[in-house]
Parts: C-alpha cells; structure tokens; sequence
C-alpha cells in the first residue's frame, strides 16, 4: 500500500510520523487471553490515570492538538485512544468486537495513538491519502452512522475516506473473515521510536493471538 501524508497535513504537523503494518491474518470471535490482556491493562489505567492527566500524554496531547489546528473540537470528537481510556477510567467495560479489532484496541490504548485497523481487501485501489475532512463529505462510521468529518484528518483510497482518529468507516471494516489487515499509527508527536514500538508490540500480538504471517511494517511522513 502506498501512503501519502498530503501538504495540509504537513502544514498542521510537519512533525508528523506514521507506521503502517500489513499481516496476514486468522481473525476469531473472541480471544480469553488477548481479554486476560486488556483486562489488566484497563486496570493499569485506572491505578495510574485520572480524565485530566489522560490528556497530558504526549501521544494523545498531540492529537487533541492537532484537531484544534484542522478545526476540530476534541472534546466533541475525541480521539479513539482518549476515548478507549476514558471508558475505563469511567468504570466502563470495553465493547468486545473480535480479536483483531479488540487487538488493535489494545495497542492504541497502551501507546495512546490513534490506530487505524481496515480489513485490505475492501480498500479501493493501491494509495491511501491522508489530508483533512471536507465540508459535507460523507462517511459512515463503525456503529456510529453519518458524522461530520469536516476538519478531522482522514485517510481516504480511491472511493473516499476510509479511517479517522475518532471512527474508521463501516466500508473497510475488520470482521471475522479479515484475512489481509493493514494498521496505520498516527503519530501527531513525531515520536518515531514509540511510534515503532507501537508497531512492534502490534507484530507480537498477531503472531500470538492471530497467527499473523508476512507481517510487514514501514515508516511513512
């Protein structure tokens, strides 16, 4: 897949780092211990996180930055990471999905990155584009209906966009007969090495939990 990071977006955030990684993959309807996983870690999270310092993390201070700068409330559309960890902190169980998106779940709230998980059999064309949401410009997001994507960075194959920080779209989505995955991590901190080890982490579980094979990882800006 190749992937470009547009000018409006390099304007915004010429820090910007992005790792893609593809897989070939086994999903299932549900992993015991990849939930032992995320159970523990959702604990970890609330023994050391509070709402207010959730935001002071560099990957996710980042983010909520660079909202602002597109013309996004983020507050209004929270990233997916923030809003994964603010579940917990809230005393809310984590929706269980399947193991690759429960997965994928994991690694965006471990690092704080907002991680885009698509199924690559469903993108259209070879090129993903990451630029800003138009005024009007129609997507759907997973379990969420239309929402207005207007200002909100947004990578986009040769039909329209297809992943957000806040909701990937209903069209790309990962369900049970996913067997080629591509993950994108946006890293809006510039953080290479965490970005990477983000991706790392992200190999380490679906060998483990999803017998991944041929899984490649790349840097993109």
């Amino acid at each position: 897949m190749n992937i470009i990071v547009s000018e409006e977006i390099r304007r915004v955030c010429p820090e910007f780092v992005g790792v893609f990684v593809e897989a070939s993959v086994e999903n299932s309807e549900h992993s015991p211990l990849l939930w032992n996983e995320i159970t523990e870690f959702s604990a970890h999270c609330c023994a050391t996180l509070t709402t207010e310092s959730l935001k002071q993390l560099s990957s996710i201070e980042a983010t909520r930055r660079i909202y602002r700068a597109c013309g996004k409330d983020p507050s209004r559309y929270r990233p997916a990471a923030e809003s994964l960890i603010r579940r917990c902190l809230q005393g809310k169980s984590l929706y269980q999905v399947n193991t690759l998106v429960d997965l994928i779940n994991l690694a965006s709230m471990r690092y704080g990155y907002s991680i885009g998980g698509f199924d690559a059999d469903k993108i259209a064309g070879g090129t993903l584009t990451l630029g800003i949401g138009r005024h009007g410009e129609p997507y759907e997001g997973i379990g969420r209906g239309i929402i207005n994507i207007e200002g909100l960075p947004v990578y986009r194959d040769e039909t329209g966009g297809i992943g957000t920080p806040t909701s990937d779209h209903e069209r790309t989505k990962i369900t049970l007969p996913t067997t080629r995955l591509l993950v994108l991590i946006n890293g809006y901190d510039g953080n290479e090495e965490r970005v990477l080890e983000n991706a790392r982490f992200i190999g380490r579980l679906l060998e483990h939990y999803c017998q991944g094979k041929d899984i490649r990882k790349g840097i993109y800006r």
